[in-house]
Formats: structure tokens, sequence, C-alpha cells
């Protein structure tokens, strides 16, 4: 009998053992694999089932700026990367890359690091999307101030890319702006292409948004796009927006264009908001509130809900991809929501 109690005993504490080193276990797992994956500082407790992806590759958990294509039957998404900071050659801002299979379990694939001198500063804020059967990159030049500029490259495997040999393709003109041109997003329509992104005014102060336009068989090289306004398209006029508005992420629904933006630098906190065009130049904000706000305290998007990046997949289903993180900005993690449309505007759905 007392040979039976020890052993007894031996077995619960050899299963006490076993639980504490495979939670152990899960701790370890990188945060660019494992899912569910729990933000840092986020307070412990039940938890909804939201998708959250950061890259580790770079020793934190670090992913801003998404956007989510279908290629070839998986899906790709595009994010912005820091750099190492150990010396080595290249060692700016980048592009990292995953793939999914379900738009949830997220797997690292790669990078794009800085090449030539127009990136040695580092590459960021990619949109990318999908053009017969290749992978199109629309993204920015980082670390220059007002002399960023939008850039492109593109793709036959979604992984290596080759730039356009006219880079960068794109800066605004005008007195309005300082000529700075970041946060690139672009949608088809009919035989053009339309480039938005972020600009500055001359004082390097106040974030707007600038369009122009290239012919879809163009190459989308430099002296391709025509700039379609001549002062910004959306700035900043709502409380919440403050002096930013920036990461213009746009589709189309029931042939009206729909623009989802990050309002406010990132956070103070930034948050998301939505306006609607009929011509894809003209905009009126759908809401004088975010669409998305910011988190709750303790939550794992306090510091901010930012930079949307919207995809429409095959089957005509609308996400909605963001950053956010609840620590100032020491991580960045990335996540999703399903975009439904309810009398023409869109109405996100909570996971």
């Amino acid at each position: 009998m007392k040979d039976s109690r020890n052993l007894s005993r031996i077995t619960v504490i050899t299963l006490a053992v076993s639980a504490v080193f495979l939670a152990c276990l899960r701790t370890s797992l990188r945060a660019d694999t494992a899912r569910p994956l729990k933000a840092a500082g986020e307070k412990a407790g039940p938890r909804p089932n939201i998708m959250l992806y950061a890259d580790t590759s770079r020793g934190r958990p670090f992913s801003k700026d998404p956007d989510v294509v279908n290629f070839k039957g998986k899906y790709y998404m595009y994010y912005s990367v820091p750099p190492f900071r150990d010396g080595r050659p290249n060692d700016g801002l980048a592009v990292g890359i995953a793939g999914s299979n379900d738009l949830y379990n997220w797997t690292r694939l790669g990078d794009i690091l800085p090449a030539g001198d127009y990136e040695k500063k580092g590459l960021a804020a990619p949109a990318a999307i999908v053009l017969d059967g290749r992978v199109h990159l629309f993204y920015q030049t980082y670390g220059n101030g007002p002399k960023d500029a939008i850039c492109h490259a593109w793709s036959d495997d979604g992984i290596n890319f080759t730039r356009n040999k006219t880079n960068p393709i794109f800066s605004p003109t005008g007195k309005w702006n300082v000529g700075r041109a970041i946060d690139a997003d672009v949608i088809v329509d009919n035989d053009r292409m339309l480039l938005y992104c972020a600009t500055r005014d001359p004082a390097m102060k106040i974030q707007m948004l600038v369009v122009a336009s290239a012919p879809m068989d163009s190459g989308f090289g430099r002296g391709s796009w025509t700039q379609l306004c001549d002062a910004p398209i959306l700035k900043p006029e709502l409380p919440w927006e403050k002096r930013c508005i920036e990461a213009p992420a746009v589709c189309k629904h029931n042939g009206r264009f729909f623009m989802f933006y990050a309002g406010a630098y990132n956070n103070q906190p930034q948050q998301i908001g939505c306006a609607v065009s009929d011509d894809g130049v003209s905009w009126k904000r759908i809401f004088d509130s975010p669409l998305l706000p910011n988190g709750r305290p303790g939550e794992w998007n306090s510091s901010e809900s930012g930079h949307p990046g919207v995809f429409v997949d095959n089957d005509g289903r609308t996400y909605l991809f963001f950053q956010g993180n609840n620590d100032k900005g020491r991580t960045w993690y990335i996540s999703k929501m399903m975009v439904l449309w309810k009398n023409n505007k869109p109405r996100l759905v909570k996971p």
C-alpha cells in the first residue's frame, strides 16, 4: 500500500513537471509562427480568437504596414521590419514577407532588403497587387525626410523581386506639399492604375494624401504618372486625426471607391477612419469618429490601431489588416478584421 502511494506521488510529480515543461515550450515559440499570440504586456485571462502576427527576425516582435494578396492559391503578406542594427550591409528598414493558407496562421518567408543608393537607408510600407500572374509591389524609400519617394518592383514567385529601373517612380509636386511620398496604395480603375500616397506640407508638420494615375500598359515607371490633384484629397480636419492622415487603403464596392485611412501619428493614438468617392479623386468621410479605434487599457492594441491594409479575396470577402501595440511602439503586431457592408457602408466584425 505504501509503495502504491509513493508511486502515485511520483506519477503526480512527473505530470506536473511535464506540464511546466510544455508551458515553457509554448512560451518560447517564435512570434512569427505561433498562434494564437499574446501581445507583450497583455493582461492574463481569456482572449478573443484574434489573429496576431509579429516578425521576430530582428530580435523583437515587430511588423508594421501590412498588405495582403492572394497569389497562385496562397496568401502573401508584405510588411515593414526594422534594421538588425548589427553593422551588416544594407541594414536599413526592410520589407518582410509572410505566407498563409488561411489568413490566420502566418509563417515568415523572407525579406526584401535595401538595394541601390535610393534605398540605402531603408524601404518600407509596401502595397501589393497581382497583375497578369505577377505580384507588383509599390513601396517607399525611408529615412530621407522630404526626399522619400515611391518605388516599384515585381515578382513571379511573390518572394524575389525585380526593381523598376526608373526608381523612384513618383513624388508629388505643387507648392502645397514638400515633395515627399510615403505609404503607397494602388487600385486598378479601368485602363489606369490609381496610386495613393501620403505627403506633407512644406513645413513637414501636416501629413495628407495625394493621388496620381498611370496607364495600365505603361510599366509604371517614372514619367508614367500624372498627378490628379493640386491640393490634398484628404487632410486632417477632425480632432482625432490631429495633424496626420496617412496609409490610404482603397477598395471598390458596388462601383464606389472606399478608402480606409490612418488618422494621427503613431501611438497618439493612431486610429482608422473611412471615406468614400465616386471617381477616386474627390473624397468624403463616412464617419466623424474612427471606424476602428485603439483598444482599451490592457488590450494588445491600446496604444493604437493603425496603418490599414484592405484585402478583397477572390471570393469577394473583404478584410481589413492593421497594426497595433500596447507599449507605445516598442513592439508591433498585425491583426485583421472582416469587413461587412450594410447600407453601402463598411462594418467591422470582431472575431
